[in-house]
């Protein structure tokens, strides 16, 4: 027999968890933004957070924004396209 009052507190139990998980995946993403990774390589050097986002891209010690922001680009694009993937994968689980 449907309890509505039992359903209504594992909807509620749910977005709690939801929102717990919420907060624990921003306090990740901001420590993540605090970590920095250095790479120099002959005369490039590159520095990128930990949320991979260039920070800077020096080739023999010049600064290169245009290729910094195309590898910014780049990286969101893939981020994005491993984004739609999951969400499909997860929307065949639910079938």
């Amino acid at each position: 027999m449907f309890n509505p009052l039992k359903a209504a507190s594992d909807f509620t139990k749910g977005i709690g968890d939801l929102n717990a998980m919420r907060k624990q995946a921003s306090q990740i993403q901001a420590a993540l933004e605090q970590e920095e990774f250095e790479i120099n390589e002959g005369n490039v050097r590159i520095l990128i957070s930990g949320n991979q986002n260039v920070r800077v891209v020096e080739i023999d010690g010049v600064a290169n924004e245009t290729i910094k922001r195309a590898i910014n680009d780049a990286i969101k694009k893939s981020q994005q396209a491993a984004a739609m993937k999951l969400t499909e994968l997860s929307k065949q689980m639910g079938q």
